[in-house]
């Protein structure tokens, strides 16, 4: 076995991918270029982070379980004044400094005005940053919490919704989450409060969130946590995709 076998081995199993791969080719150009050693050594870790980066990325997007990348460049912000009076404070949110923060953003407009857009736009960004994402309805949060009690491990279900940096809880309002539900939905937003960041949409002004949980003080207790340290954004108009088709 020569020794740049026996480097490649050892590299390998140091889980040192880039550097295998990329190895060779850089002795052969160090050579050609009469490059030191420090400079080739940097130049394959420099690789090497590469790699991992993109890997850390790659993985980022399994767990945010969502498909679609959406970039704030094809927001069309001239739709509505609403989107134009908060163009910069949308931008602001691209910045993720909310989520350094631990403070909550809410989304509220009528169907079509860009919330979910928005929120795919943010959780896209915070993915690319390699931050934890997990992006969910609020009613498929909701019925895997009521089949996670159901069979006993409530505890390791919450521990998932509770975990990520960024969780985005989308569409609350579309259909009532009932007393068990309610109570559910108190749990994740109670052990998230002031420790990590949650972006919710919804169609209903906070007045009307006793249409979604189970009683009023339920969910005064709900709003009162999430308008605590929020942006709230209210976007208004007609639907974005009745004008696309």
């Amino acid at each position: 076995m020569t020794e740049l076998d026996q480097l490649k081995e050892k590299l390998a199993k140091l889980q040192l991918r880039a550097m295998v791969q990329n190895l060779e080719v850089a002795i052969r150009e160090a050579g050609e270029k009469n490059l030191g050693i420090l400079t080739t050594l940097n130049r394959l870790a420099d690789l090497e982070i590469e790699r991992r980066w993109l890997n850390a990325i790659k993985l980022r997007w399994e767990q945010a379980k969502f498909t679609e990348k959406r970039t704030i460049d094809q927001f069309d912000f001239d739709h509505h004044p609403s989107r134009k009076e908060q163009k910069t404070r949308i931008l602001n949110l691209l910045s993720l400094e909310f989520v350094k923060e631990h403070m909550d953003v809410i989304l509220i407009g009528n169907p079509g005005t860009g919330k979910t857009f928005l929120a795919q736009c943010i959780a896209t960004a915070a993915c690319n940053a390699n931050l934890k994402v997990l992006f969910t309805s609020a009613v498929d949060m909701i019925n895997h919490l009521i089949a996670a009690e159901a069979d006993h491990s409530l505890l390791k279900k919450l521990e998932y919704y509770q975990s990520p940096a960024l969780l985005v809880c989308d569409e609350i309002g579309f259909l009532p989450l009932g007393q068990q539900g309610s109570n559910l939905f108190f749990q994740v937003i109670s052990a998230r409060h002031q420790k990590k960041s949650t972006l919710l949409t919804t169609n209903l002004a906070f007045a009307d969130w006793g249409k979604i949980f189970d009683s009023t003080t339920v969910a005064t207790a709900i709003a009162d946590r999430l308008v605590h340290r929020s942006e709230v954004l209210i976007l208004e108009g007609t639907s974005y995709r009745r004008k696309q088709h």
